[in-house]
Parts: C-alpha cells; structure tokens; sequence
C-alpha cells in the first residue's frame, strides 16, 4: 500500500425489519469509514535487507470481511486499489424493466468519512429518537418504527482522530440509559449529504476494530525494536498461528526471498558449479526458466569439460568444425528466415555436439528395433556408389542412372539419366551433385530440380574417383612463419581417372552459366568431336605425372594425395599443380588413400597388403602397416582411429599417430566389400552380411543383414543408416532409423568430418584465383568497355601464375626407360562385369613390373626463372614426368602455341573399367 492511500472499513449495509400486519425490510448503504493511516515506511539505506517492504500482498489479505458481536458485518479494504482488484466480472440477472443490483453496488461513488465525522453524525442523529429505543435495533413483538428525521444530517467537517498512544478503541458515546458496558455501539453514518429514512445501524467493536485502530501505533513501535526482538514477536506470533495463516506467509515469502544464484554469481564460478552435475541434471535445469537455459545452453567451457569427461572430445579438430558448421547454418537462417519476435536463446554448438554424440553412442547400441524400411533398387545392377546428404539418399550404379530417394518413406524422388555409362565417383554438397563415370565426363547435376547443369570433358577414360574440395581455414607456411588460412578460396572439383591424370574444376555456383561439352541437350553434336577441356572456362589443372591409372584421391585444403596403379603414392598442391612428393615403398597397386591435414600425414593401402603412413612435410615413410596378407582396398580414417578393409575378411583397427595395431575384426568369411566407421562403431559388409562392430574394444555389436548375397555399398549419419545390398540376383536398400520420436534435433557428423554448409558465403574473394572465370562473367554481362574487359581478366591471382624462381624436380631413377610416347604396362585385372569384388581380386603379374619402383629416388632440386605470361595464365595447366629417367618440370609451364595443338576425337563408348583406352595424339580442335 502506497503512503498515500489509508486502510478502509466498509460497513455491510444495515438491515431494519419492521413488522406490522405486512413485513417492511429498509436497507441502510453508509459510506466507508477512514481508519487511521498507517505511518509511512522510511526509505532505507539498504534496500536489499527489506525485501518485503514494497512487496504486493495477497488478495486475500487485501479483502476480507468482518463480523461484528452483534451480528453487523462489514468489509476491509486496504487501500484504494483494494475494490478494483477485487471486483470479478460477473453475469448480472436482469428482466424487463428491472435489473439486479450487485453487492455494495450503490456505496461505489459515496464518499468516504473519518471516524470522528461518523461519530459526531451520530451523535446528531440520536437528539430526533426516542429514548427508550436505540436507533436501529429492531424490538422484538414491535408494530411500528419511529420516523426517520426530516432534515439532512449535516457533515459538519471535524479534524481527524488521533491514533497516537491508542491502545483502546475511543470513549463510547453517552447512553440515555447510563453507563454502557465497553461493548456499547459504534455507529456509522448515511452518506454525505443524503437524508436517511430509516436510523442508523450500530456497530458493536471487538479485537478486530480494535487491531485495526491501533495498527499505527503498534507498527510505530514495532519499527523500533531491534532485530532480535523483532525476530523473537513474529516468531512468538507464527507459533500461535494456524495452518492456513502460515500458508498464507508462506505463499508470500517463498517467492520473494527466493534468489536466482545463477544469475547473481560470476559466469566462472557459474561454470564452475555445473561442471559438477550431470548431463541429465543440466539437461532439466536449462528448462527451469529463460535465465538458466541462457546460462546452462551457452557455457563452452562446461560443454567442452563435458564431452572430455564422458571420453566424447576426439581432439579439436572435429569439434570446430562441428561448430562453423552449425554457425554457418544460422548465419543462413538469418539471411533466408524472418526474425522470431522473443526467441529462446541459440545453445552453444558444443552442447549439440554432445546431445549428437552421446545419442550416437546410446542409441546405436540401446535401441534393440530401430526403425527399418527396405525397398527396391536399380533392379539387379550393382550399386557402385551411395551417399546420405541432407537427408536424401543418392544411390549411382552400372545401369547408367543416379537415384535419389526418400530416407523416411523409400520414395524415389529423382532419377538421373545422361551418363552413357556406369556412374563409378560421386559427390555431394547441399544441392550439387557431381558424378564421374565410363563414358569420360564429369557431370554436375541439381538436385532441387535434377537437371544436369554442366558436362565437363577432358578425361580420356573411366573418371574413376572424384572429391569436392571444400574451402576451410588451414596451417599455412610461408618464409618459415606458419598462419592460418582458407583454401581453397571457392570448392574445387578434383578428378582422377584411369587416363593415368587429374584434373581440378571450379566447382560452378547455383546460377552460373552452364558449360556442357558435348553442346546442348537440344542439339548434340557428334561424340567424337569433344571439345579440348582447355576450352572449358571451370577447368583448372591438368595434373600428369602417374604411369598407370589414378585408382584413389584425397584433397583437403590446398593438398591433394593421389594413388595409383603404378605403385606410387603423389602429393599435389592443387592450387599451383605442383607434385610436392613421388612417395615410393609399396609393391603393388595402390588401390586406397586418405588424408590426415591434423597430423600432417597421409595413408596409403595397397595390393601388396600393408598400409602405409606418409609424413607431408618430408615425404617419408613414418610408418609400414603389416597384418592383411591380402589386398587393402578401403582405407577409413576419423579423429582417432584408422581402420583397414582388406580382401582377406578382415579389419584392423590402428592408432594413426603410432601405428600400433588396436583390434583385429575377424568375424566375416569374404572378402570386406564396403565400411564405414566413425569414433563410436564400425559397420561392414561383405558376402552374406552387415555387421557393426565396437571401434574401441573390436567386439560385435549385431548383425543388422544376414542371409543375403552380398553388400554393394554401406554408409550413416547420425541416426540413418543405409545399406545396398543383392538379394536373389536384386539390387535392395535397407534404410534403418535408430533415433527416437525425441531425436528430432539428431544433428549427425558426417564421414571425414567435412561440412558443406554455407561454402558459398565468401563472395568478396570467390573468382580470383581463376581468370577464366572471371573472363565467362565478363562475357555474360556484356560490357561495352573492352578496355575495362580485358583490364578485369588480366587481373589473374597469383595462384596460377609462377613465381620469378620456379622450382623444377629431377628425378633420376636407377631404372633408365627410354621413349617418347607412355604405354600402358597391362591391363587392369577387374572383371568385367563391374562388381565390387573385382576391385579386391589380387593381380600377381603386377607385383613383377612394379619392382621397378622400389630404389629410392634421387630428387635434385634446381631453380629456373621464367616470366608472367598471359599464355600462361590462360592455360593454367601443369604437366609432370611421366616416366623414370626423364627430367620433367612438375609446375605449370606454358602451353604450346595454339597453331600446333590438333583436336581430341572421342571413339566408340565401349570402354569400360577393365579397358581403358589409349590416349590418341591428333590435332586438338580450338
């Protein structure tokens, strides 16, 4: 209650029953009487120690009724606010001509009176009664009343009351009968300025009014008790109280010395707390209110001492790009989504990051029916390759066709026809999907509409591998001095094919202009006439330097690693083109590569049976893998394991930084066909099932697929998994769902840890570093400024142009070979019909041929000057040494003048993996 506003006694209008031969009943409204007000609460020094002092009580403390000894009742109200609060909206009764009256609803606009002003009213009333009645008191037996007065009571303004020292209600009035007992009558007065007709009702006061008189005083005293007496009055008065008084204070105390300690602490000392709780305890607190999932949800620290101490942190590395991932994601959402008015606040990656890894961990493991749907596909052709993206399912086989399916209901949802032969590489990143195959090219599709956007030429055999190089933030070194960098500055497209080379594209944008080598759908022109890839403003590089088919890559960054069938492993810049190693040590073909920018180190598996690990910086061999006494055609790498798939039915499990051996898995009884693994389990197939497996004790987990012939291709994220497999000469998809109807915000890791969200965000520096790109732009907006044209293409980065002192490679080999023109040493010995395992069968004539390469190289490292030329930005091509004894610049050099070039012609489609076909040398059409 504010100073200003003073406590109110509302008397219950009064009743007089008068019985005569009819029964009259005369309600009496009186105006509100002013009790003494309460002293005004001095400001204190300290507002926090009153806590209470301005704190709203309860409506029902606020109003309440009152009875008195003789039956008069009446209502308090503390303050003026007291009716608004209590009035409820209620349906009032009414008919015609008539309307019911609501409770006190006539004494709403009365004025209120002091209590002395309603005594002195009375006083003046009592001289027109008569003696030997009291005003009001209805007389048993009685036949008539006395007539009410017939002047207007004057409300002669008096000065109010004292409270001061009140212990006791004021003297009672004079009786015409002498002396009244103390419980003699409180009257009340009519409102101002209206006459009465009928006398006035008494009341009789009681410890109720008394309390109520001398509540001033008795708080003036109490505001002057030392704490521990005040302490010692309340405690005395609760212990006389009852239940529901106690309740009463208790709904009044609880909320106000209740204190948020999460939100008065430091933020350290916060983390600090609830780094002792559980997940499962942090999990309801950030529900408890708005402040507390603030606090709980944006802490890294205590996510981050979270997943180290549930054994979840995998190093760094992982974890970051988990986190841009999901800021990426948002910053998109910005851009695209409208604003939510109030929103909840955005957890920190790190806590989603834990709720995906434990659920990973839980939930593969825990959930014994997971969710399973299985359905056609590609009739009874091989699955050659299988993607999860974005929760679609991307399937590409030997019957030509790409499919995309539903991974909720199995829908078909696209098919992608175009390819004249077996789509053997894919890769996906949000909506661009780019696809390798037989028939030599490139394609690039989206997937929003399943067009086929670009065809890209140039290969002049089976694409056999490719990999979309996302740009990402990577140690560089420059004069000795190592910072951070992203490369590439825009996704690259790296392809490697069984023409023994690589190319890199730039990956074209949503919207860019088309680029199709063979012309367009509406008019093809003739195959044999394709166009040299040189013409093709998205082609980059032309890496040449292997003997023998390029059977698998890896790229991340600015590097790229490449394996061969010639026995070799290479390392590329590929935004300079330059061979940085010839990594020399396996026997055999090399059928399997993956790359560890982390550790700075590369792995290679080979058909001689081990696997090695390359060390980038130096070119060495750090350490030889030996166990499989078979081909090692699939290789797996996360954060802390690298597991091996070999043609002898087994995989191993080593650590990538000793390369000590961790777990053997030898469950299966056939060649391992397909894998992949993540920190948490392995999944396998091979003839006649699909096993998962416990990457961190090598045992058993189940069999998702048993009884079946053979499993083309496995792969998951998150809570999906997907599996191509052939049953009964049928091609059939096995989709499973581990997660539950609470898993809705599952955000899975996917394989190798590269993330694809946002990748075209960095608009300020996307096309430097490609010329030709630049040139396609200035072409499709038509500038009539031919000089400002060609200034911007000329304007080349300096990642195509060399430097004033290019580095050039010599390698001399023990083995001198003398020739002009490459020849193919063998075929490869992969049977024809495409199956997966004809890329496990061991090949015994290679490992003669391929001894060749075990002396170690000579590398002699010489300097040559050349000049910045606009030819040479151009071409934009490196080449390399494509044999032992041979020196060969592994830079980019100019290209040869156009007069001399002749045009590629493309012969009948009949190659296939197991024929690759033979690189012709006529003239290259302009």
């Amino acid at each position: 209650m504010s100073a200003n506003q003073r406590p109110v006694l509302v008397l219950q209008p009064s009743v007089n029953t008068t019985t005569v031969t009819t029964t009259t009943t005369t309600t009496t409204t009186y105006a509100p009487i002013q009790l003494p007000p309460l002293p005004p609460p001095s400001p204190p020094q300290d507002p926090k120690a009153y806590p209470l002092l301005h704190a709203n009580l309860p409506q029902s403390l606020r109003h309440f009724p009152l009875v008195f000894p003789n039956g008069s009742r009446a209502i308090f109200r503390d303050g003026d606010g007291g009716d608004e609060d209590m009035q409820e909206e209620q349906e009032v009764a009414s008919g015609v001509g008539w309307r019911m009256l609501k409770r006190d609803e006539g004494s709403k606009d009365v004025a209120a009176v002091g209590l002395t002003e309603a005594v002195e009213r009375y006083g003046k009333k009592r001289s027109h009664t008569s003696d030997d009645l009291m005003e009001g008191i209805e007389i048993p037996g009685s036949s008539s009343t006395v007539p009410p007065p017939r002047k207007k009571a004057r409300a002669a303004p008096l000065p109010q009351i004292s409270t001061v020292n009140a212990a006791a209600p004021p003297s009672p009035l004079p009786s015409p009968h002498g002396s009244p007992s103390p419980e003699t009558i409180w009257p009340s007065a009519p409102p101002s300025g209206t006459s009465s007709p009928l006398p006035l009702a008494p009341i009789q006061p009681d410890l109720a009014l008394t309390t109520l008189l001398t509540l001033p005083s008795l708080l003036s005293h109490f505001t002057a008790l030392p704490p521990p007496l005040q302490s010692h009055f309340l405690l005395t008065l609760l212990r006389h109280s009852p239940l529901p008084v106690l309740r009463t204070l208790h709904s009044v105390l609880s909320p106000t010395l209740a204190r948020d300690f999460l939100t008065l602490l430091p933020p350290e000392l916060v983390s600090h707390i609830l780094s002792y709780l559980p997940f499962s305890t942090l999990a309801r607190a950030s529900r408890v209110s708005r402040s507390w999932r603030a606090i709980v949800d944006s802490d890294p620290v205590l996510w981050r001492d979270l997943l180290k101490s549930t054994k979840i942190w995998f190093g760094g590395d992982s974890e970051n790009a988990f986190a841009s991932a999901i800021n990426a994601r948002r910053r998109y959402a910005q851009r695209t989504q409208p604003p939510i008015p109030n929103p909840l606040p955005l957890p920190h990656p790190y806590k989603m990051l834990f709720k995906s890894r434990h659920l990973t961990r839980t939930r593969w493991v825990n959930n014994p029916e997971p969710k399973h749907i299985s359905f056609a596909a590609h009739g009874s052709s091989v699955v050659t390759c299988l993607l999860f993206s974005h929760s679609r399912i991307i399937s590409a086989s030997d019957d030509h066709s790409i499919h995309v399916y539903s991974p909720v209901t199995g829908e078909l949802l696209r098919t992608l026809q175009g390819h004249d032969g077996g789509v053997w590489a894919l890769a996906a990143c949000k909506d661009t999907l780019v696809s390798g195959s037989t028939d030599r090219t490139v394609r690039i599709w989206d997937l929003a509409t399943g067009r086929c956007t670009h065809i890209f030429g140039g290969h002049t055999s089976t694409v056999r591998c490719l990999s979309i190089v996302k740009p990402e933030v990577i140690e560089v070194e420059r004069d000795g001095v190592i910072t951070k960098e992203k490369w590439p500055k825009r996704p690259l497209i790296v392809t490697g094919s069984r023409d023994q080379s690589l190319r890199v594209w730039t990956l074209p944008r949503p919207g860019e202009a088309e680029f199709k080598c063979f012309g367009s759908e509406e008019n093809e022109v003739d195959l044999a006439e394709v166009c040299d890839a040189e013409e093709n403003p998205y082609h980059r590089l032309h890496l040449e330097g292997h003997d023998h088919a390029v059977r698998a890559l890896a790229a991340r960054g600015r590097t790229l690693v490449s394996g061969s069938y010639d026995c070799t492993v290479r390392i590329w810049d590929i935004i300079t083109g330059t061979c940085k190693w010839v990594l020399l040590g396996h026997t055999q073909k090399v059928y399997s590569v993956v790359l560890d920018l982390g550790r700075n180190q590369a792995c290679s598996g080979s058909m001689d049976g081990t696997v090695r690990v390359w060390n980038l910086q130096t070119g060495q061999c750090q350490h030889t893998l030996t166990g499989h006494t078979s081909l090692v055609g699939l290789l797996g790498l996360s954060p802390s394991y690298l597991v091996s798939a070999a043609a002898d039915s087994t995989l191993r499990i080593w650590d990538p930084d000793t390369g000590e051996l961790r777990h053997t898995l030898a469950a299966h009884t056939g060649a391992i066909t397909c894998f992949q693994h993540d920190e948490f389990k392995v999944l396998s197939g091979s003839d006649g099932n699909l096993k998962m497996w416990n990457v961190r004790d090598g045992t058993v987990v189940r069999d998702l697929l048993t009884g079946i012939t053979g499993v083309w291709q496995v792969v998951f994220e998150g809570r999906w998994c997907v599996a191509a497999s052939n049953r009964n000469d049928s091609t059939v998809l096995d989709v499973w769902d581990f997660g539950t109807e609470n898993d809705e915000d599952w955000i899975g890791e996917p394989a190798g840890g590269i993330y694809d969200d946002d990748i075209f965000s960095d608009d300020g520096e996307d096309d430097e570093d490609d010329p030709k790109i630049k040139a396609l732009k200035m072409r499709s907006m038509d500038n009539d400024d031919d000089d400002q044209e060609q200034a911007d293409i000329d304007a080349m980065d300096q990642d195509l142009v060399p430097s004033e002192t290019d580095s050039v490679v010599e390698l001399d080999l023990a083995h001198d070979r003398q020739g002009s023109q490459r020849r193919l040493e063998e075929t490869d010995m992969e049977v024809s019909d495409s199956r997966r395992s004809a890329d496990i069968e061991i090949d015994l004539s290679e490992g003669v041929g391929a001894s060749r390469w075990a002396p170690t190289a000579t590398i002699t490292t010489t300097t040559a000057t050349s000049s910045r030329s606009s030819q040479f930005g151009r071409s934009g091509k490196a080449s390399a040494a494509a044999g032992p004894s041979r020196r060969s610049h592994l830079n980019a050099v100019p290209e040869a003048s156009s007069s001399s070039s002749a045009a590629r012609t493309l012969p009948n489609n009949d190659e296939t993996p197991t024929k690759p076909r033979i690189r012709s040398h006529g003239s290259r059409r302009r």
